[in-house]
Protein backbone atom coordinates (compact mmCIF):
# COMPACT_ATOMS: atom_id res chain seq x y z
CA UNK A 1 0.00 0.00 0.00
CA UNK A 2 2.59 2.44 0.93
CA UNK A 3 4.83 1.51 -2.49
CA UNK A 4 1.05 2.43 -4.93
CA UNK A 5 0.42 4.90 -2.35
CA UNK A 6 4.12 6.30 -3.15
CA UNK A 7 3.53 5.73 -6.77
CA UNK A 8 0.50 8.09 -7.23
CA UNK A 9 1.77 10.39 -5.85
CA UNK A 10 4.84 10.68 -7.66
CA UNK A 11 2.73 10.13 -10.96
CA UNK A 12 0.54 13.39 -9.77
CA UNK A 13 4.11 15.39 -9.79
CA UNK A 14 5.19 14.11 -13.18
CA UNK A 15 1.25 15.38 -14.33
CA UNK A 16 1.57 18.29 -12.74
CA UNK A 17 5.11 19.26 -14.06
CA UNK A 18 4.17 18.65 -17.13
CA UNK A 19 0.59 20.43 -17.24
CA UNK A 20 3.36 23.61 -15.69
CA UNK A 21 5.87 23.45 -18.50
CA UNK A 22 3.60 22.85 -21.30
CA UNK A 23 2.45 26.87 -21.90
CA UNK A 24 6.01 27.83 -21.32
CA UNK A 25 7.21 25.16 -24.31
CA UNK A 26 4.21 26.50 -25.96
CA UNK A 27 5.17 29.99 -25.54
CA UNK A 28 8.99 29.59 -26.42
CA UNK A 29 7.36 27.69 -29.96
CA UNK A 30 5.75 30.14 -30.58
CA UNK A 31 7.49 33.29 -32.72
CA UNK A 32 6.42 36.46 -32.09
CA UNK A 33 6.40 39.78 -34.18
CA UNK A 34 6.28 42.84 -32.49
CA UNK A 35 5.05 46.13 -33.94
CA UNK A 36 6.44 49.62 -32.31
CA UNK A 37 4.65 52.66 -34.59
CA UNK A 38 6.72 56.04 -34.86
CA UNK A 39 4.07 58.74 -35.88
CA UNK A 40 4.45 62.71 -36.18
CA UNK A 41 7.40 64.37 -34.96
CA UNK A 42 9.92 62.68 -32.70
CA UNK A 43 10.48 63.86 -29.76
CA UNK A 44 10.98 62.45 -25.88
CA UNK A 45 7.90 60.52 -25.77
CA UNK A 46 8.78 58.67 -28.85
CA UNK A 47 12.03 57.91 -27.44
CA UNK A 48 10.27 56.92 -24.25
CA UNK A 49 8.41 54.95 -26.37
CA UNK A 50 10.73 52.96 -27.97
CA UNK A 51 12.75 52.37 -25.45
CA UNK A 52 10.03 50.53 -23.14
CA UNK A 53 9.45 48.56 -26.45
CA UNK A 54 12.57 47.36 -26.74
CA UNK A 55 12.71 46.57 -23.41
CA UNK A 56 9.36 44.14 -23.41
CA UNK A 57 10.91 42.69 -26.66
CA UNK A 58 13.82 41.75 -25.01
CA UNK A 59 12.06 40.15 -22.40
CA UNK A 60 9.66 38.45 -24.10
CA UNK A 61 12.60 37.08 -26.41
CA UNK A 62 10.37 38.28 -29.62
CA UNK A 63 11.86 37.19 -32.84
CA UNK A 64 11.63 40.55 -34.54
CA UNK A 65 10.57 44.33 -33.87
CA UNK A 66 9.14 45.79 -36.39
CA UNK A 67 9.36 49.46 -35.92
CA UNK A 68 6.71 51.53 -38.35
CA UNK A 69 7.50 55.22 -39.44
CA UNK A 70 5.94 57.67 -40.49
CA UNK A 71 7.64 61.19 -39.49
CA UNK A 72 8.42 64.29 -40.73
CA UNK A 73 11.44 64.51 -38.34
CA UNK A 74 12.39 66.09 -34.95
CA UNK A 75 14.49 66.75 -32.16
CA UNK A 76 18.18 65.86 -32.63
CA UNK A 77 18.22 64.50 -29.32
CA UNK A 78 15.53 62.33 -29.04
CA UNK A 79 16.90 61.06 -32.88
CA UNK A 80 20.26 60.10 -31.18
CA UNK A 81 18.58 58.48 -27.97
CA UNK A 82 16.29 55.83 -29.75
CA UNK A 83 19.40 55.14 -32.47
CA UNK A 84 21.08 53.97 -29.47
CA UNK A 85 18.45 51.55 -27.96
CA UNK A 86 18.22 50.22 -31.78
CA UNK A 87 21.53 49.87 -31.93
CA UNK A 88 21.99 47.79 -28.38
CA UNK A 89 19.14 45.87 -28.80
CA UNK A 90 19.19 41.85 -28.46
CA UNK A 91 16.14 41.84 -30.79
CA UNK A 92 16.14 42.57 -34.43
CA UNK A 93 14.57 45.61 -35.04
CA UNK A 94 13.44 46.10 -38.91
CA UNK A 95 12.56 49.74 -39.98
CA UNK A 96 9.41 49.79 -42.03
CA UNK A 97 7.97 53.03 -43.61
CA UNK A 98 4.86 52.77 -44.43
CA UNK A 99 1.69 52.75 -45.14
CA UNK A 100 1.53 54.37 -48.93
CA UNK A 101 1.81 57.82 -48.34
CA UNK A 102 4.19 57.65 -45.52
CA UNK A 103 7.42 58.91 -45.24
CA UNK A 104 10.84 58.82 -43.33
CA UNK A 105 12.24 62.80 -43.96
CA UNK A 106 15.04 64.22 -41.75
CA UNK A 107 15.28 62.28 -38.26
CA UNK A 108 13.38 58.95 -39.89
CA UNK A 109 16.30 58.22 -42.50
CA UNK A 110 18.75 58.56 -39.48
CA UNK A 111 16.74 56.27 -37.71
CA UNK A 112 15.98 54.07 -40.65
CA UNK A 113 19.56 53.52 -41.23
CA UNK A 114 19.88 52.30 -37.84
CA UNK A 115 17.91 49.86 -37.85
CA UNK A 116 19.05 45.85 -39.07
CA UNK A 117 16.56 45.54 -42.08
CA UNK A 118 15.28 48.44 -43.71
CA UNK A 119 11.79 48.14 -45.53
CA UNK A 120 9.59 50.58 -47.35
CA UNK A 121 6.11 49.87 -48.35
CA UNK A 122 5.29 51.22 -52.46
CA UNK A 123 4.13 54.83 -52.57
CA UNK A 124 6.69 56.12 -49.73
CA UNK A 125 10.07 58.28 -49.57
CA UNK A 126 13.09 58.82 -47.63
CA UNK A 127 15.86 60.94 -47.46
CA UNK A 128 15.92 65.13 -47.21
CA UNK A 129 17.98 64.80 -44.06
CA UNK A 130 19.93 68.03 -43.61
CA UNK A 131 19.63 68.98 -39.95
CA UNK A 132 17.97 72.36 -39.06
CA UNK A 133 20.26 74.62 -37.70
CA UNK A 134 19.03 75.38 -34.44
CA UNK A 135 17.49 79.01 -33.94
CA UNK A 136 17.79 79.65 -37.46
CA UNK A 137 17.36 78.48 -41.00
CA UNK A 138 18.35 75.41 -43.03
CA UNK A 139 22.20 75.39 -43.02
CA UNK A 140 23.25 76.43 -46.22
CA UNK A 141 24.98 73.75 -48.64
CA UNK A 142 29.12 73.34 -49.18
CA UNK A 143 28.51 74.90 -52.74
CA UNK A 144 25.60 77.29 -51.45
CA UNK A 145 27.37 80.29 -52.29
CA UNK A 146 24.36 82.56 -54.46
CA UNK A 147 24.96 83.22 -57.76
CA UNK A 148 26.09 86.62 -58.94
CA UNK A 149 23.05 86.85 -61.38
CA UNK A 150 20.55 85.72 -58.98
CA UNK A 151 17.86 87.60 -57.44
CA UNK A 152 19.39 89.13 -54.78
CA UNK A 153 20.77 91.68 -57.37
CA UNK A 154 17.95 93.52 -58.50
CA UNK A 155 18.28 95.12 -61.73
CA UNK A 156 19.05 99.01 -61.33
CA UNK A 157 20.52 98.34 -57.16
CA UNK A 158 23.57 100.19 -57.32
CA UNK A 159 25.37 98.64 -54.11
CA UNK A 160 24.06 95.68 -52.33
CA UNK A 161 23.69 96.09 -48.23
CA UNK A 162 27.23 95.87 -46.50
CA UNK A 163 27.92 92.79 -44.42
CA UNK A 164 29.74 91.51 -41.64
CA UNK A 165 33.34 89.44 -42.89
CA UNK A 166 32.86 87.89 -39.09
CA UNK A 167 29.63 86.76 -38.78
CA UNK A 168 29.21 85.31 -42.39
CA UNK A 169 32.82 83.64 -41.68
CA UNK A 170 31.04 82.54 -37.74
CA UNK A 171 27.69 81.42 -39.53
CA UNK A 172 29.54 79.12 -42.42
CA UNK A 173 32.03 77.74 -39.54
CA UNK A 174 28.84 76.80 -37.78
CA UNK A 175 27.21 75.41 -40.72
CA UNK A 176 29.84 73.03 -41.99
CA UNK A 177 30.30 71.79 -38.08
CA UNK A 178 26.67 70.88 -37.80
CA UNK A 179 26.52 69.71 -41.23
CA UNK A 180 30.15 67.45 -41.60
CA UNK A 181 28.65 65.90 -37.98
CA UNK A 182 25.38 65.19 -39.34
CA UNK A 183 27.17 63.30 -42.36
CA UNK A 184 29.46 61.55 -40.00
CA UNK A 185 26.92 60.10 -38.07
CA UNK A 186 24.67 58.68 -41.14
CA UNK A 187 28.06 57.49 -42.88
CA UNK A 188 28.62 55.41 -39.73
CA UNK A 189 25.01 54.07 -39.40
CA UNK A 190 25.20 53.49 -43.29
CA UNK A 191 28.89 51.21 -42.94
CA UNK A 192 27.48 49.81 -39.69
CA UNK A 193 24.49 47.82 -41.69
CA UNK A 194 26.47 47.42 -45.22
CA UNK A 195 23.66 50.32 -47.03
CA UNK A 196 24.75 53.53 -49.29
CA UNK A 197 26.79 55.67 -47.82
CA UNK A 198 27.20 57.90 -50.17
CA UNK A 199 23.64 58.77 -51.33
CA UNK A 200 23.24 58.46 -47.06
CA UNK A 201 26.03 62.04 -47.30
CA UNK A 202 23.81 63.42 -50.66
CA UNK A 203 20.56 63.20 -48.13
CA UNK A 204 22.30 65.42 -45.46
CA UNK A 205 24.34 67.46 -48.23
CA UNK A 206 21.63 68.76 -50.24
CA UNK A 207 18.19 66.81 -49.21
CA UNK A 208 17.79 64.48 -51.69
CA UNK A 209 15.25 61.96 -51.54
CA UNK A 210 14.56 58.71 -53.01
CA UNK A 211 11.08 56.31 -53.22
CA UNK A 212 10.69 53.00 -52.39
CA UNK A 213 12.11 51.40 -55.74
CA UNK A 214 14.90 54.28 -56.43
CA UNK A 215 15.94 53.81 -52.13
CA UNK A 216 15.85 49.81 -53.02
CA UNK A 217 17.84 49.75 -56.50
CA UNK A 218 20.11 52.15 -54.67
CA UNK A 219 20.63 49.70 -51.84
CA UNK A 220 19.15 52.29 -49.26
CA UNK A 221 17.11 49.45 -47.80
CA UNK A 222 16.75 45.85 -48.50
CA UNK A 223 13.39 45.32 -49.29
CA UNK A 224 9.86 46.66 -50.42
CA UNK A 225 6.75 45.23 -49.32
CA UNK A 226 3.57 45.71 -49.72
CA UNK A 227 1.97 44.99 -45.82
CA UNK A 228 3.48 43.50 -42.71
CA UNK A 229 2.35 39.68 -43.51
CA UNK A 230 4.57 40.15 -46.88
CA UNK A 231 7.39 41.90 -45.24
CA UNK A 232 7.30 38.80 -42.78
CA UNK A 233 7.54 36.27 -45.63
CA UNK A 234 10.75 38.50 -47.24
CA UNK A 235 12.41 38.16 -43.75
CA UNK A 236 12.11 34.76 -43.21
CA UNK A 237 15.38 33.32 -43.47
CA UNK A 238 17.76 36.44 -43.28
CA UNK A 239 20.81 36.72 -41.27
CA UNK A 240 21.56 40.21 -39.07
CA UNK A 241 23.58 40.71 -36.57
CA UNK A 242 22.54 42.18 -33.05
CA UNK A 243 24.21 43.59 -30.32
CA UNK A 244 26.63 41.83 -28.76
CA UNK A 245 28.61 40.59 -32.62
CA UNK A 246 25.91 37.75 -32.32
CA UNK A 247 24.57 36.45 -35.38
CA UNK A 248 20.39 35.77 -35.62
CA UNK A 249 19.01 33.42 -38.54
CA UNK A 250 15.05 35.08 -38.66
CA UNK A 251 12.38 32.94 -38.62
CA UNK A 252 9.31 35.21 -39.03
CA UNK A 253 7.12 33.26 -41.56
CA UNK A 254 4.10 32.06 -38.91
CA UNK A 255 5.28 34.51 -36.15
CA UNK A 256 2.83 35.15 -34.12
CA UNK A 257 2.10 39.77 -35.07
CA UNK A 258 1.43 41.91 -31.78
CA UNK A 259 1.29 45.84 -31.78
CA UNK A 260 2.62 47.55 -28.60
CA UNK A 261 0.58 50.66 -27.59
CA UNK A 262 2.16 53.68 -25.72
CA UNK A 263 2.11 53.37 -22.25
CA UNK A 264 0.79 55.83 -19.76
CA UNK A 265 4.16 57.68 -19.36
CA UNK A 266 4.69 57.80 -22.97
CA UNK A 267 1.16 59.37 -23.75
CA UNK A 268 2.16 61.58 -20.82
CA UNK A 269 5.18 62.88 -22.28
CA UNK A 270 3.47 63.70 -25.69
CA UNK A 271 1.45 65.50 -24.26
CA UNK A 272 3.09 68.08 -22.12
CA UNK A 273 6.32 68.00 -24.01
CA UNK A 274 4.02 69.96 -26.75
CA UNK A 275 5.83 73.14 -26.84
CA UNK A 276 2.08 75.24 -26.66
CA UNK A 277 1.04 73.09 -23.95
CA UNK A 278 4.30 73.26 -21.92
CA UNK A 279 4.31 76.78 -22.51
CA UNK A 280 0.59 77.16 -21.25
CA UNK A 281 1.50 74.96 -17.95
CA UNK A 282 4.29 77.13 -17.51
CA UNK A 283 1.97 80.60 -17.21
CA UNK A 284 -0.96 79.32 -15.82
CA UNK A 285 1.50 77.86 -12.76
CA UNK A 286 3.17 81.23 -12.46
CA UNK A 287 0.15 83.62 -12.26
CA UNK A 288 -1.92 80.51 -10.25
CA UNK A 289 1.55 81.45 -7.18
CA UNK A 290 1.01 85.20 -7.88
CA UNK A 291 -3.00 85.08 -7.42
CA UNK A 292 -2.38 83.28 -3.88
CA UNK A 293 0.22 85.34 -2.57
CA UNK A 294 -1.96 88.29 -3.43
CA UNK A 295 -4.72 85.81 -1.25
CA UNK A 296 -3.56 83.98 0.88
CA UNK A 297 -5.69 81.68 2.12
CA UNK A 298 -7.53 80.74 -1.34
CA UNK A 299 -5.30 77.16 -1.47
CA UNK A 300 -6.76 76.42 -5.25
CA UNK A 301 -4.89 78.67 -7.18
CA UNK A 302 -1.77 77.70 -5.11
CA UNK A 303 -2.26 73.77 -5.39
CA UNK A 304 -3.06 74.22 -9.08
CA UNK A 305 -0.63 76.70 -10.09
CA UNK A 306 2.43 74.78 -8.16
CA UNK A 307 1.40 71.68 -9.83
CA UNK A 308 1.24 73.34 -13.26
CA UNK A 309 4.28 75.14 -12.81
CA UNK A 310 6.11 72.03 -11.91
CA UNK A 311 5.08 70.00 -14.63
CA UNK A 312 6.28 73.17 -17.35
CA UNK A 313 9.25 73.04 -15.48
CA UNK A 314 9.93 69.25 -16.38
CA UNK A 315 8.57 69.42 -19.82
CA UNK A 316 11.20 72.21 -20.77
CA UNK A 317 13.39 70.32 -18.66
CA UNK A 318 13.09 67.77 -21.61
CA UNK A 319 13.14 70.59 -24.43
CA UNK A 320 15.90 72.74 -26.05
CA UNK A 321 14.98 76.10 -24.36
CA UNK A 322 16.34 79.30 -24.84
CA UNK A 323 17.11 80.70 -21.24
CA UNK A 324 17.09 83.93 -22.12
CA UNK A 325 14.16 84.16 -23.90
CA UNK A 326 12.35 82.45 -20.22
CA UNK A 327 14.37 85.27 -18.58
CA UNK A 328 12.64 87.98 -20.74
CA UNK A 329 9.33 86.37 -20.04
CA UNK A 330 9.63 86.51 -16.43
CA UNK A 331 10.41 90.21 -16.60
CA UNK A 332 7.48 90.84 -18.84
CA UNK A 333 5.82 88.69 -15.92
CA UNK A 334 7.09 91.43 -13.25
CA UNK A 335 6.32 94.44 -15.10
CA UNK A 336 2.92 93.45 -15.35
CA UNK A 337 2.46 92.92 -11.87
CA UNK A 338 4.12 95.96 -11.02
CA UNK A 339 1.88 97.49 -13.76
CA UNK A 340 -1.17 96.45 -11.51
CA UNK A 341 0.08 98.24 -8.66
CA UNK A 342 1.83 101.39 -9.87
CA UNK A 343 -0.23 102.24 -13.00
CA UNK A 344 2.09 103.41 -15.40
CA UNK A 345 1.36 103.24 -19.67
CA UNK A 346 5.11 102.56 -19.93
CA UNK A 347 5.91 99.53 -17.82
CA UNK A 348 2.50 97.70 -18.70
CA UNK A 349 3.24 98.17 -22.56
CA UNK A 350 6.72 97.13 -22.07
CA UNK A 351 5.99 94.22 -20.32
CA UNK A 352 3.94 92.98 -22.80
CA UNK A 353 6.91 93.46 -25.22
CA UNK A 354 9.30 91.85 -23.37
CA UNK A 355 6.43 88.49 -23.03
CA UNK A 356 6.02 88.29 -26.19
CA UNK A 357 9.63 88.45 -27.66
CA UNK A 358 10.83 85.89 -24.38
CA UNK A 359 7.30 83.28 -25.64
CA UNK A 360 9.21 83.53 -29.31
CA UNK A 361 13.07 83.06 -28.08
CA UNK A 362 11.94 80.47 -25.79
CA UNK A 363 12.41 77.05 -27.79
CA UNK A 364 15.96 76.79 -29.76
CA UNK A 365 14.73 74.68 -32.18
CA UNK A 366 12.78 74.52 -35.36
CA UNK A 367 12.12 70.79 -35.94
CA UNK A 368 8.78 70.06 -37.30
CA UNK A 369 6.24 70.19 -34.37
CA UNK A 370 8.40 72.03 -32.04
CA UNK A 371 7.64 75.27 -31.70
CA UNK A 372 5.56 77.60 -30.36
CA UNK A 373 2.29 78.98 -32.17
CA UNK A 374 1.63 82.53 -32.88
CA UNK A 375 -1.97 82.35 -31.39
CA UNK A 376 -1.14 80.43 -28.58
CA UNK A 377 1.34 83.21 -27.64
CA UNK A 378 -1.16 86.10 -28.70
CA UNK A 379 -3.77 84.34 -26.59
CA UNK A 380 -2.11 83.94 -24.05
CA UNK A 381 -0.38 87.48 -23.84
CA UNK A 382 -3.71 89.04 -24.14
CA UNK A 383 -5.39 86.85 -21.26
CA UNK A 384 -2.27 87.54 -19.07
CA UNK A 385 -2.06 90.89 -19.48
CA UNK A 386 -5.80 91.81 -18.56
CA UNK A 387 -5.55 89.16 -15.36
CA UNK A 388 -2.59 91.12 -14.68
CA UNK A 389 -3.85 94.56 -15.46
CA UNK A 390 -8.01 93.66 -13.59
CA UNK A 391 -7.26 90.88 -11.29
CA UNK A 392 -4.63 92.17 -9.78
CA UNK A 393 -5.90 95.78 -9.79
CA UNK A 394 -8.90 94.67 -8.01
CA UNK A 395 -7.24 93.21 -5.34
CA UNK A 396 -4.94 96.49 -5.17
CA UNK A 397 -7.73 98.34 -4.91
CA UNK A 398 -9.24 95.96 -1.96
CA UNK A 399 -6.20 96.01 0.27
CA UNK A 400 -6.43 99.80 0.28
CA UNK A 401 -10.23 99.85 0.99
CA UNK A 402 -11.46 100.74 4.37
CA UNK A 403 -12.11 97.73 6.41
CA UNK A 404 -16.13 96.94 6.33
CA UNK A 405 -15.84 94.48 9.28
CA UNK A 406 -14.16 93.70 12.67
CA UNK A 407 -12.55 96.22 15.17
CA UNK A 408 -11.23 98.48 12.78
CA UNK A 409 -15.07 98.98 11.45
CA UNK A 410 -16.23 100.46 14.29
CA UNK A 411 -13.91 102.84 15.59
CA UNK A 412 -15.43 106.36 14.76
CA UNK A 413 -19.05 104.52 14.09
CA UNK A 414 -22.10 106.83 16.13
CA UNK A 415 -23.80 104.76 18.99
CA UNK A 416 -26.82 106.27 20.93
CA UNK A 417 -26.46 105.81 24.72
CA UNK A 418 -29.07 103.63 26.17
CA UNK A 419 -28.41 103.73 29.56
CA UNK A 420 -25.02 104.71 31.50
CA UNK A 421 -23.71 104.27 35.73
CA UNK A 422 -20.37 105.78 36.38
CA UNK A 423 -18.00 104.81 33.68
CA UNK A 424 -19.93 101.84 31.97
CA UNK A 425 -23.30 101.28 30.70
CA UNK A 426 -24.89 100.43 27.32
CA UNK A 427 -25.30 101.82 24.05
CA UNK A 428 -26.19 100.97 20.64
CA UNK A 429 -24.10 100.99 18.22
CA UNK A 430 -23.97 99.30 14.19
CA UNK A 431 -27.59 97.88 15.14
CA UNK A 432 -26.55 95.97 17.84
CA UNK A 433 -26.82 96.34 22.01
CA UNK A 434 -23.11 96.71 22.87
CA UNK A 435 -21.66 96.93 26.59
CA UNK A 436 -19.47 100.32 26.86
CA UNK A 437 -16.96 102.03 28.95
CA UNK A 438 -15.71 105.67 28.98
CA UNK A 439 -13.62 108.02 31.01
CA UNK A 440 -16.91 110.60 31.02
CA UNK A 441 -20.29 110.33 32.06
CA UNK A 442 -22.93 109.97 29.54
CA UNK A 443 -27.14 110.43 29.37
CA UNK A 444 -29.21 108.82 28.13
CA UNK A 445 -30.26 109.38 24.45
CA UNK A 446 -26.96 111.18 23.81
CA UNK A 447 -24.85 110.42 20.59
CA UNK A 448 -21.27 109.08 21.34
CA UNK A 449 -18.31 108.15 19.11
CA UNK A 450 -16.82 104.59 19.31
CA UNK A 451 -13.41 105.09 19.88
CA UNK A 452 -12.16 101.51 20.31
CA UNK A 453 -13.63 97.80 21.03
CA UNK A 454 -11.45 95.95 23.51
CA UNK A 455 -13.11 91.81 23.47
CA UNK A 456 -16.91 92.73 23.13
CA UNK A 457 -16.83 95.86 25.01
CA UNK A 458 -16.88 99.66 23.45
CA UNK A 459 -14.33 102.30 24.91
CA UNK A 460 -16.74 105.33 23.55
CA UNK A 461 -16.11 108.65 23.84
CA UNK A 462 -17.66 112.29 23.05
CA UNK A 463 -18.54 113.38 19.74
CA UNK A 464 -16.22 115.99 18.26
CA UNK A 465 -18.19 119.10 17.57
CA UNK A 466 -19.25 120.21 13.86
CA UNK A 467 -18.02 123.08 12.67
CA UNK A 468 -20.56 124.63 10.34
CA UNK A 469 -20.38 127.86 8.29
CA UNK A 470 -19.92 131.64 9.47
CA UNK A 471 -18.69 130.38 13.04
CA UNK A 472 -19.13 127.26 15.41
CA UNK A 473 -22.39 125.60 16.72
Amino acid sequence: MQTMKAALVAAIGVVALICCLLPSSAEENSRLALIVSIEGAIGPASASYVKEALAKASERRAEVVLLRINTPGGLNSSMREIIADVLASPVPVVGYVAPSGAHAASAGTYILYATHIAAMAPGTNIGAATPVQIGGPLPGLPSGTPDKGSKDKKDGDQQSEPKDPSKDQFKDAMTAKVTNDAVAFIRSLAELRGRNADWAEKAVREAATLSANGALQSHAIELVARDQAELLRQLDGRVVEVAGGKTQRLATKDAVVEAIDPGWISRFLAVITDPNVAFILLMVGIYGLIFEFMSPGAVAPGVVGAICLLIGLYALNLLPINYAGLALMLVGIVLLTVEAFNPTVVIGLGGIIAFVLGALMLFRVEAPGYHLSWWVIGTTAAVFAGFALVVLGSLRRAARAPERVGAQAMRGLPAEVLDWSGSEGHVFAHGERWQARGAETFKPGETVEVANVVDLTLLIRRAPARTGEGGTS
